[in-house]
């Protein structure tokens, strides 16, 4: 397999709960490199970026407003099979449907405070990593 980057991030209520520490002691654990990191407070437009895909749909403001409403963590992380990884280790978007042992599973609340994002795909992660990123923020 080849090593490849993907996009990760602790939402406002992750960092809100103090879930940071143990969400990356389970990516280190897992044997991700995280390459990229930072605390931030998402702007409004670039939130609005990121979620772009979803622009024009009823829930598009709801979850600009909730990425928006505190700091988050932002990651590259780096691994082989990095993208399905980190997605099969946040578990299912909603929390009812998440396996126990996955991060949402564990600690997400409602499909609307879910704790983590990961991009799904590699175009994804390319697109949401420079959304977050500048190519000199990252580790070789």
């Amino acid at each position: 397999m080849a090593i490849e980057r993907t996009y990760a991030m602790v939402k406002p209520d992750g960092v809100q709960r103090g879930l940071v520490g143990e969400i990356v002691r389970r990516i280190e654990t897992k044997g991700y490199r995280i390459v990229g990191m930072k605390l931030m407070q998402i702007p409004r437009a670039t939130a609005e970026k990121h979620y772009g895909e979803h622009a024009g749909k009823p829930f598009f403001d709801g979850l600009v407003t909730f990425i928006t409403s505190g700091p988050v963590v932002a990651m590259v992380l780096e691994g082989e099979n990095a993208i399905l990884g980190w997605r099969g280790m946040m578990g299912a978007t909603n929390p009812k449907d998440a396996a126990p042992g996955t991060i949402r599973g564990d600690f997400a609340t409602t499909i609307d405070h879910n704790v983590a994002h990961g991009s799904d795909a590699p175009a994804t992660a390319e697109r949401e990593i420079g959304i977050f990123f500048a190519a000199d923020d990252l580790l070789d």
